[in-house]
């Protein structure tokens, strides 16, 4: 295994994501989004990108450990485009296939640096899901 992950970008569509996050949730990873926010949210036919940003290590779960953090850009049902985080198993992230050119993985990752978070959409856009204090 790899000390650091791959400088790169994957494609997913809205079913591989929903299952990766399915994964990540089963697996009890920290970083990960409700897969049932993302159903209600996500723009159907889109296309998100993962970009793997760093190794999470957890000696207490050798089992799922490492993992790599990625940076999320997705794709709403407002046609916006938002951040967030999952943790994705490395064999996971390796079996899908590379199909952006290094342009397109550039554009991407500058995208992801101006996008706002989910969390931040969703106060702006669905304030009556957010948990009251």
């Amino acid at each position: 295994m790899t000390a650091v992950p791959p400088r790169t970008v994957r494609a997913v569509d809205t079913n591989q994501l929903l299952d990766l996050e399915q994964e990540a949730a089963t697996l009890g990873f920290s970083q990960r989004l409700p897969v049932d926010w993302l159903r209600a949210h996500l723009a159907t036919e889109a296309t998100h990108y993962l970009v793997p940003t760093l190794v999470h290590q957890l000696r207490h779960r050798p089992e799922v450990s490492p993992q790599w953090r990625c940076q999320l850009l997705l794709t709403v049902t407002t046609g916006e485009q938002i951040w967030g985080l999952l943790d994705v198993l490395p064999e996971r992230f390796d079996g899908l296939p590379e199909t952006l050119d290094a342009a397109a993985r550039k554009d991407i990752v500058s995208r992801i640096e101006r996008a706002v978070t989910q969390r931040e959409w969703s106060e702006r856009m669905h304030p009556e899901e957010m948990p009251r204090n």
